[in-house]
């Protein structure tokens, strides 16, 4: 799925108003890869309750791994793991298997290429830690997938299904430039390109996100649900302001006509590196946002 995990993945991934065939993933990489270590603090914390609820699985599967980042974090939080980073893009997986070989884990780590959720059927054993951050919106038809990702569990296996959340917020309402509310006003924007991507899907179906239902049509039992916080005060640290950078330049660019020409000006200024406007210089950018986990458990 080749997703920033995030992503982001909210805040919404790379993929998002593309297909998939039309991105270049070798020069997508290190930006999905800056994004996921930025974030990292948020994945450690939701690692650690998940580890309260599996303790020590065999095999984790990260579903729409990217460059591996998490799939890495995963197998440092797990010694005792097998971990598999699956994703459609093969150079993510070359970067998450080298990310994996650097860190000491390649004996434990390794990836497999094809799309969710048909490649798992390749997994040679049932999975006891399934995590899919933000790559089941990127499937036409969720409830299949899910009840797929169901299926490749083992008994007593836990699917841990990161969608949701809250948007990203990394600007004051009022900033000085333009009219205020701008970020609200792009968050709306966002959700209307969402709604075209999730729209065009191949066999896209219409589901309420009502994900604890959605799992238990699927076959498994919900267990716990929580949302996990970044919190990056302002002044932002330069890998923060590199991210509101790409962000803001990818939502300027992605559908121009969307934009109202005052709003497409301030965006103008705010990436315009000699303003003193611009997010790259002004003292009050900040990096805040929420991710919500849902788990759920295959009845043994």
């Amino acid at each position: 799925m080749a997703h920033d995990q995030h992503h982001d993945h909210h805040q919404h991934h790379e993929a998002h108003g593309h297909s998939h065939t039309d991105l270049d993933w070798a020069e997508q990489g290190p930006v999905l890869e800056a994004q996921a270590e930025l974030y990292t603090p948020t994945y450690e914390q939701a690692i650690a309750w998940l580890a309260e609820q599996v303790p020590a699985p065999e095999l984790i599967v990260d579903a729409g791994s990217g460059p591996g980042v998490v799939a890495c974090l995963f197998a440092e939080a797990f010694p005792q793991a097998r971990v598999v980073a699956v994703d459609a893009a093969a150079p993510l997986l070359e970067r998450a298997q080298t990310r994996a070989e650097q860190r000491g884990l390649g004996g434990r780590f390794s990836t497999l290429t094809g799309e969710l959720p048909d490649v798992l059927d390749k997994l040679d054993y049932p999975v006891d830690l399934l995590w899919a951050s933000r790559s089941l919106h990127h499937l036409g038809d969720q409830g299949a997938a899910l009840t797929a990702f169901a299926e490749r569990l083992a008994p007593g296996g836990t699917l841990a299904l990161l969608e949701g959340g809250l948007p990203a917020r990394f600007l004051p309402r009022d900033i000085g430039i333009g009219r205020p509310g701008l970020q609200s006003r792009l968050t709306a924007l966002e959700e209307e390109w969402f709604a075209r991507m999730r729209a065009g899907l191949p066999g896209a179906v219409t589901e309420t996100e009502d994900w604890p239902a959605l799992l238990t049509a699927a076959g498994l039992r919900p267990a716990r649900t929580r949302s996990f916080l970044l919190d990056l005060p302002a002044p932002a640290t330069e890998q923060a302001r590199a991210h509101v950078v790409h962000t803001l330049t990818r939502l300027r660019d992605a559908a121009p006509d969307d934009l109202t020409p005052e709003d497409r000006t301030t965006l103008d200024r705010l990436l315009d590196p000699t303003d003193p406007a611009s997010v790259h210089l002004r003292p009050d950018v900040f990096l805040l946002d929420a991710y919500t986990i849902y788990t759920a458990v295959r009845p043994a």
